[in-house]
């Protein structure tokens, strides 16, 4: 049994933008949305829109390895960068859309220190014609969507006008799409975990937006746990944003087709999601991957059910050792309940 497990390395016919769809997306995060955890997510959920980790402008441009590589498999597929330098961003951009990004976003929303020393991320909320400079500049060499991820405010700036003076300054050079984080972020004094935790959610600020400004695609981000709670969000919005909860629980995804994107289809079962990664992890293991990679994307499918500790206890134990392979990964799902590996019915999200 094989599978195709090629980077891509040649341009594709991008969606265009009236088409590309935001109902639900994974958030872009650090260390975790890399092309293996985006592979697998995409085995769950045909219609969720993946975003790689945030990358700098200074990694594409003068970084050794290849930043922009991904699996043909995980479309449609976004690619955020963080940078401040529009020429640079262009360049980005430009090369993005050559290799078949359906989508570029600019991170308005990151308020780590690193961040920020390279002027980029949640600081640049302060800079919004600095930001519109920037998304008219990709935009002037490439037809594929430019979008914006963004906090609700920074620091002391967080008033609604704040917030909307940002959107309009922006989104009159063409981006038409905007997800809001519905957190400020405190630039100094919170670290980025507490960032996500300690300043208040503000949902109704978000919904105030999208009445204010129709025209815009707006989605929202933060705190969203389950499916209920995102069918409430897309009654008032264009889209919903799951971070944690998607990589820690990722078989929440199994069903955002079927109760958010209205398709008829089979609900993938935890034991189909397996037997359809073994080949790529074979493919992977074949290229000289390590198969910790991979797993520890997949630590979190039988979250709350039976013989999920001895899953993630067994792969956690032996998937980073030398020469471990797809037997490690059949080991680990011995520990799990039969019926909950078979099982089809996911946790709402």
């Amino acid at each position: 049994m094989s599978i195709k497990n090629s980077v891509n390395t040649t341009p594709k016919l991008v969606i265009p933008t009236d088409t590309l769809d935001r109902t639900f997306s994974i958030a872009p995060m650090l260390d975790w949305t890399d092309r293996h955890y985006r592979y697998f997510a995409r085995l769950m959920s045909s219609k969720a829109l993946l975003y790689t980790e945030m990358i700098t402008t200074g990694a594409i441009l003068q970084g050794k390895g290849d930043y922009l590589a991904y699996n043909e498999q995980e479309h449609p597929v976004a690619l955020q960068l963080g940078g401040s330098n529009a020429v640079d961003l262009a360049a980005c951009a430009k090369l993005a859309a050559e290799r078949g990004y359906d989508e570029v976003n600019l991170n308005v929303g990151c308020p780590s220190d690193r961040v920020q020393n390279g002027r980029f991320g949640a600081c640049l909320m302060a800079e919004p014609a600095l930001v519109a400079q920037c998304v008219d500049a990709m935009k002037q060499v490439t037809d594929i969507p430019i979008t914006v991820k963004t906090r609700i405010g920074i620091d002391e700036q967080d008033s609604y006008q704040f917030l909307t003076d940002f959107i309009e300054t922006v989104s009159a050079q063409g981006c038409s799409a905007f997800t809001i984080h519905a957190r400020k972020a405190w630039l100094q004094g919170l670290s980025p975990k507490e960032n996500r935790e300690i300043p208040p959610l503000d949902y109704d600020r978000v919904y105030q937006l999208k009445r204010d400004y129709q025209h815009l695609n707006i989605s929202i981000n933060g705190g969203i746990k389950t499916l209920e709670e995102s069918k409430l969000h897309l009654a008032l919005l264009d889209g919903v944003m799951v971070g944690r909860e998607a990589y820690q629980n990722p078989y929440i995804l199994a069903q955002v087709d079927q109760q958010l994107c209205g398709l008829d289809t089979a609900v993938i079962t935890r034991q189909q999601v397996i037997e359809q990664m073994l080949p790529y992890i074979e493919a992977h293991l074949a290229q000289g991957g390590r198969l910790n990679h991979i797993t520890r994307h997949m630590i979190g499918l039988f979250q709350g059910l039976p013989g999920s500790r001895g899953w993630r206890r067994h792969l956690s134990e032996n998937a980073h050792k030398p020469n471990a392979d797809i037997g490690v990964v059949l080991k680990a799902a011995e520990f799990v309940d039969a019926e909950a590996l078979a099982s089809d019915e996911s946790t709402l999200i």
